[in-house]
């Protein structure tokens, strides 16, 4: 009866595992459509390909090169992982499968690097854009995660990223920061005398698919984080994450919601979405401990902070076309922070190394892949390619075939 029971329970876990999974695997499909929206017409082919192409390299290199540097074969509280065996073995007391662990690990590399996708848009390479996603996703990401989430210093040290808003949002918006300042601006974005051109997304409604989308996937992100639902407790748990999930975000809404009137009298839709998102990323550092009413303020702060982050990166001139870097890493940096409001075990000491080393390593070793890719082949189309659109250049196939025919006639 008792074999019977441990079995019950080991399923049942894997199969909340596998289907969490599932859901961060939806959110690449949200990240399509939110980046897809908030371009140009005339670049949304390319950023669809963009993305089905960086999913698909990232499960691949996790699968043969990452997950191995991350969790296989570590000393505990080390600096620099080792490499083991494909994937591993699995371990006697395990409580699911080791391959459900692996499916549910890998989306999350491949959401760190599709926040890379949207800053860098409208300008860059495609195939330098790739190869990027190759080294981020099979080198760099698993030596920061491994710090944490395999065992690594900074686990051992107290940092506490119950999700991954540095680990995972954090990481991808310091690659990204990286590559926009390598890039540089969009052509007619920025004046000789500072003044900033708004460049409208082409399809708001399908931004806002794309935002609800990640609102729902975000559920698996941060409710499969508990890892385990086969007893009271973590049961519980799990249900107190989804409620401060869905809290943190609906605040972070409506707190963009109210700043856009109280700064420009006007409800500025995409700020809205950033604001949801905003709120997502500051609850996902820890969204087990917070009270509901906690959960709320994180919201309000998130969605309050996007908005003057994107204005004041816009400012500086760094132009990042859908607000990833805001978004993922200012929110995400906030979110770390903020942790020993509700987490006894965190400390602010802790947790400003540990985002400081995440971001700070993420950046530097980012920034140097970005030189390389550079200095070789180039990272950025030219200014007549960029004119053309990024369809053309990298796909030559139109997202929206009449719009573009009428408009050239």
């Amino acid at each position: 009866m008792e074999n019977t029971i441990v079995e019950l329970k080991f399923s049942l876990d894997t199969f909340y595992f596998l289907m969490s999974g599932v859901l961060v695997m939806w959110m690449a499909a949200g990240f399509a459509m939110l980046e897809a929206g908030l371009v140009r017409a005339k670049n949304t082919t390319e950023i669809l390909t963009k993305n089905v192409a960086l999913f698909s390299i990232a499960c691949t290199m996790f699968l043969l090169v990452g997950y191995n540097i991350m969790y296989v074969d570590n000393t505990e509280g080390g600096f620099v992982p080792s490499f083991g065996a494909l994937i591993g073995t699995q371990a006697a007391d395990a409580n699911h499968s080791l391959e459900s662990d692996f499916f549910f690990q890998v989306v999350f590399v491949a959401t760190a690097m599709s926040i890379v996708s949207g800053a860098v848009a409208e300008r860059m390479k495609l195939w330098a854009f790739l190869i990027f996603t190759v080294v981020m996703t099979g080198f760099i990401y698993p030596i920061e995660g491994y710090w944490t989430w395999g065992a690594g210093f900074l686990s051992e040290m107290g940092f506490v990223d119950f999700a991954g808003s540095a680990i995972v949002h954090g990481a991808g918006a310091a690659a990204a920061l990286a590559g926009v300042l390598f890039l540089g601006a969009r052509k007619g974005k920025y004046g000789k005398n500072g003044e900033i051109y708004p460049i409208p997304g082409s399809n708001l409604p399908l931004a806002t698919l794309g935002t609800l989308i990640l609102w729902m996937g975000w559920f698996g992100f941060n409710g499969g984080s508990q890892l385990l639902v086969s007893d009271a407790e973590n049961a519980t748990a799990v249900g107190k994450i989804f409620l401060n999930t869905n809290a943190a975000a609906a605040c972070g809404a409506i707190a963009a919601l109210f700043v856009c009137k109280v700064l420009w009298g006007k409800a500025d839709l995409t700020m809205v979405l950033n604001g949801a998102l905003a709120g997502l990323v500051t609850i996902t550092a820890e969204p087990a401990s917070p009270t509901p009413l906690l959960a709320c303020l994180l919201g309000l702060l998130g969605g309050s902070l996007v908005v003057f982050s994107i204005v004041a990166l816009d400012k500086a001139k760094i132009d990042d076309p859908v607000g990833a870097i805001s978004v993922h890493g200012v929110c995400g940096a906030l979110g770390i922070m903020l942790v020993p409001l509700s987490n006894s075990d965190a400390t602010f000491v802790n947790q400003l190394i540990g985002l400081v080393c995440i971001l700070g390593f993420v950046f530097i070793a980012s920034s140097i892949v970005w030189a390389i890719l550079k200095n070789t082949m180039g990272i950025r189309v030219t200014e007549e390619e960029e004119l053309n659109g990024m369809d053309q250049h990298d796909c030559g196939i139109d997202a929206y075939p009449e719009f573009v025919s009428v408009r050239s006639n």
